[in-house]
């Protein structure tokens, strides 16, 4: 009776060090979030103030008299000293206030919470079509090495990466939209219009994210523990998937996180080719604009994204992997 209460007791304890330690994992992270975005937010404020061109020029032409230049140029506080002027931003983001579009004359936050769905939208769906042929190309790469099918799908691999999305996209238009007439040109609107942009983005990322679980797989596949699974009697496919694959995956969660990231923060070149309504094709039109706090909210945005997605996959990888949060802490 008394020893199983010891060893209870140690079971207990050795659960409380583990989560204290997760908490810690995860405090370490917040924390180290924090002044990365203020980083980020001061730099994009800085350099949009020293690049050259007045967002009024813009907004009213070289014709008007210089009286309502200076007006407009009131009104939009951009006669304030710039040290005011950043006072003022960062006291608004305090409040979740991102301030208010030269042009719209609207929140700026209203209009990145109505262009973040289409993001979103085509987020997933270049990740899911990334994922569905990296997955068993990555595999079977692994499996048939130095094969016809290895050296095949590592060719495709190859292409993919090589291929720029501002060259592939205007293919597939000219393709599937002008030739065969297949899919719309370019706009959102349905689900046969997410088919062109989700081949763009997914044909990169799935070409990244194979060699990578290849050469992962080919590196599990070497250790220790895999050699005494198949003198244990288990059949190859048992082996790679079971033991291999599960293993592999770590080291390709980061590479995910990464892309992740970039995808929802608004894939902005394939945003723009097709027109797509969603925050990289709208930090495009504000760049052009010189809509300053437009861009400051896309780019803030962009960041927090990044830091939320990196974050959690910190926090998956800690949780598959418990030597990671025991070795950083």
């Amino acid at each position: 009776m008394t020893k199983n209460l010891i060893m209870y007791t140690k079971y207990v304890l050795y659960y409380i060090y583990i989560n204290l330690k997760f908490i810690s994992f995860l405090t370490t992270r917040l924390l180290t979030a924090i002044p990365t975005i203020l980083g980020v937010a001061l730099l994009v404020f800085l350099f949009l103030h020293l690049v050259p061109g007045d967002p009024v020029e813009l907004m009213l032409g070289d014709m008007v008299p210089a009286a309502d230049r200076e007006e407009l140029r009131r009104v939009l506080g951009l006669d304030l000293p710039i040290s005011v002027q950043m006072a003022n931003y960062f006291g608004g983001l305090l409040y979740f206030d991102f301030g208010t579009s030269f042009f719209t004359r609207r929140p700026v936050l209203d209009s990145l919470l109505e262009r973040l769905p289409a993001t979103l939208e085509l987020a997933v769906s270049g990740l899911s079509l990334a994922l569905l042929l990296a997955v068993p190309l990555g595999i079977f790469a692994a499996k048939y090495r130095d094969r016809a099918l290895d050296t095949s799908a590592m060719g495709f691999s190859l292409i993919g990466a090589s291929i720029p999305s501002f060259w592939l996209g205007p293919m597939l238009i000219m393709f599937f939209s002008l030739w065969l007439g297949w899919t719309p040109v370019s706009g959102h609107d349905g689900a046969i219009s997410l088919i062109l942009p989700t081949l763009t983005l997914g044909t990169a990322l799935a070409a990244i994210l194979a060699r990578m679980i290849r050469s992962s797989l080919l590196e599990i596949l070497s250790e220790d523990f895999i050699r005494t699974a198949r003198a244990k009697g288990l059949s190859e496919n048992q082996v790679l998937l079971r033991h291999g694959l599960r293993n592999a995956l770590l080291p390709v969660l980061t590479l995910l996180g990464l892309q992740l990231g970039s995808l929802l923060g608004g894939a902005v070149i394939t945003e723009t080719i097709f027109d797509w309504p969603g925050v990289g094709s709208l930090l495009v039109e504000s760049i052009q604009k010189r809509d300053i706090p437009m861009v400051q909210g896309c780019v803030l945005l962009i960041s927090l994204i990044y830091v939320a997605v990196n974050t959690f996959t910190d926090l998956v990888y800690a949780t598959v992997d418990p030597r990671i949060r025991l070795a950083k802490n």
